[in-house]
């Protein structure tokens, strides 16, 4: 285990008690698609933060809640969704829930890519034996993405809300638009946690589809600031301050990385082979800094440099490839 993890908790995958009624699921490696989710639970109520990328891996977690508090999650009081990304929301067919809760912008995104569609785009992308094929097998291989019938939320909100689980309260705090357009943190005071889907990945390198960079620092800040003892992430193991240090640190490398490239005219893809990334270079899929250089590019030139999505892929494709040369 890495210093940045915390020590109390080991990172293996399945569920962890990490307080008095709050759990965490954890997915190592954290990588691609395998992500982290969270249940809370007071009394014979129960909150879930996240579904994850395909049913098998749902129903599993579920499974895990049901034999760890099967009171409690008889039937789920409350889903939250922290954002719109499928390895976040694609199992919310299997929660027997009384309302599942994200953002405004989270459920708008979650109409403009579902499941199936995302399943469409991922066949498209990876059907070859060519370096983009190669490399999208290998990010969504593993996974079961078609068959999946939308679940999305019945309530809906913006800036913060506050919802209970028994007598805990559940403070809901949109920071996106970050990594995605409408981005939640799940904090618990009472129990001392915060669950930061997306917002923050521990020892992998995080992806901002959206931005703008500075908000994603500021909310990285924003946890500091508060009195929590666990954190837990959206992909990478259970950590406590130096997490968002961490991630904050590295937006911050990359947004002056990037516009030094951006105003010596440099393209995305040349300034992102063109960073050294130091000591984030021993984070897993470092590739991502092709998005990440690209999203602040469109920040920049106000939106005039832009990359779709299968041209993301292809770039960070191309990226990966090259570095795995290198590695060997």
């Amino acid at each position: 285990m890495s210093e940045l993890a915390h020590q109390r908790w080991r990172y293996e995958p399945g569920l962890h008690a990490v307080g008095a009624g709050a759990y965490a699921w954890l997915a190592p490696d954290g990588s691609w698609g395998w992500s982290n989710a969270g249940l809370v639970v007071d009394g014979d109520e129960s909150l879930v933060v996240d579904t994850l990328f395909d049913l098998p891996l749902t129903a599993a977690m579920l499974a895990a809640m049901r034999d760890a508090e099967p009171a409690a999650t008889a039937r789920v009081d409350r889903l939250v969704n922290t954002h719109a990304n499928g390895d976040h929301c694609h199992g919310n067919e299997l929660v027997d829930a009384g309302e599942i809760v994200a953002s405004t912008a989270a459920a708008r995104e979650m109409d403009d890519l579902p499941p199936e569609a995302l399943a469409g785009l991922v066949d498209a992308l990876g059907s070859d034996d060519t370096v983009l094929g190669r490399y999208v097998q290998h990010c969504f291989g593993s996974f079961e993405l078609h068959g999946i019938v939308p679940a999305p939320p019945t309530r809906t909100f913006e800036g913060e809300l506050t919802v209970t689980v028994g007598d805990k309260e559940c403070h809901l705090v949109q920071v996106g638009p970050a990594h995605t357009a409408g981005d939640v943190l799940v904090h618990v005071p009472a129990d001392g946690v915060i669950y930061t889907g997306d917002i923050l990945f521990v020892e992998g390198t995080p992806i901002m589809w959206a931005g703008p960079i500075r908000n994603w620092i500021d909310a990285c800040e924003l946890i500091l600031g508060l009195d929590v003892d666990v954190i837990v992430p959206g992909h990478g193991p259970i950590t406590d301050e130096r997490g968002p240090a961490a991630v904050r640190d590295y937006l911050t490398f990359v947004e002056s990385e990037a516009t030094a490239r951006y105003d010596a005219g440099l393209s995305v893809a040349d300034a992102a082979a063109d960073i050294d990334l130091g000591p984030f270079a021993e984070w897993s899929d470092a590739e991502r800094i092709v998005v990440n250089v690209a999203s602040v590019y469109r920040e920049l030139s106000q939106g005039r440099v832009t990359l779709d999505v299968a041209e993301q892929f292809a770039a960070m494709a191309e990226y990966w490839t090259a570095h795995q040369a290198l590695d060997r």
